[in-house]
């Protein structure tokens, strides 16, 4: 690398902080320029410092992170984002992606997988850590077991995130928890909820339930 790739550490735990700048510090080319331990400072920091890359907790106090990486891919020089979390979640993963992150690498790796990241992101590709394989793996065979779901042009018309909400309605999940395991708020997934019975043109939960058990999106006896 001609130049140091400049990176900004995004994590609420200043122990972990001070971990992720060893590491870097042991590697050449790179250089941290900056640490934040909220949403707010992260974007602050992020457009003050234009860094290369943005190493961010998804579980941030101040926002959900999904959101910060829209708001950071957002930004006039948005940064690229590799996630480093402690989720391995494939929902999560899944959606961190989606929102703009090049990479997602689990907490509890090796560092090598870290430094593996950033390599990719330099050379303009993305990256999993390879702790989420084995979950990724698991998930394709049962996709490709399960039964082909019925056409239905109006579940088309919803949005993967509330396609995604369907789900975990269906799965008899909360508003409190889908918000905690997807980091958005409760209004957010409440808003989800009613375009999802609006577009589908349900009344409750329980139609809610049959809806999504025939589209094959739920098995209601349990069976993957």
């Amino acid at each position: 690398m001609s130049e140091a790739v400049k990176v900004l550490l995004v994590d609420d735990h200043p122990l972990f902080r001070e971990g992720l700048r060893a590491i870097l510090g042991r590697e050449p080319g790179y250089v941290v320029v900056g640490e934040a331990g909220t949403a707010d400072e992260a974007l602050r920091l992020a457009e003050e410092l234009a860094p290369d890359v943005v190493l961010l907790d998804i579980a941030l106090p101040d926002a959900g992170g999904i959101e910060v990486i829209g708001r950071l891919r957002a930004l006039a020089a948005p940064p690229q984002v590799l996630v480093v979390s402690m989720h391995a979640r494939l929902d999560i993963v899944a959606e961190s992606m989606r929102a703009g992150a090049m990479g997602y690498v689990v907490k509890d790796s090796a560092a090598g997988s870290l430094i593996a990241g950033l390599a990719a992101l330099a050379r303009g590709e993305r990256y999993l850590d390879g702790a989420i394989a084995p979950q990724l793996l698991d998930r394709l065979d049962a996709y490709a077991a399960r039964r082909v779901r019925p056409a239905d042009p109006a579940y088309e018309t919803l949005t993967r995130r509330e396609q995604q909400v369907l789900r975990l309605l269906a799965e008899g999940r909360g508003v409190a928890e889908i918000a905690a395991g997807l980091y958005i708020s409760r209004k957010t997934v409440e808003n989800h909820r009613s375009n999802i019975f609006g577009k589908l043109g349900l009344s409750n939960l329980a139609e809610l339930v049959h809806y999504a058990a025939r589209m094959g999106l739920v098995d209601l006896e349990g069976e993957e």
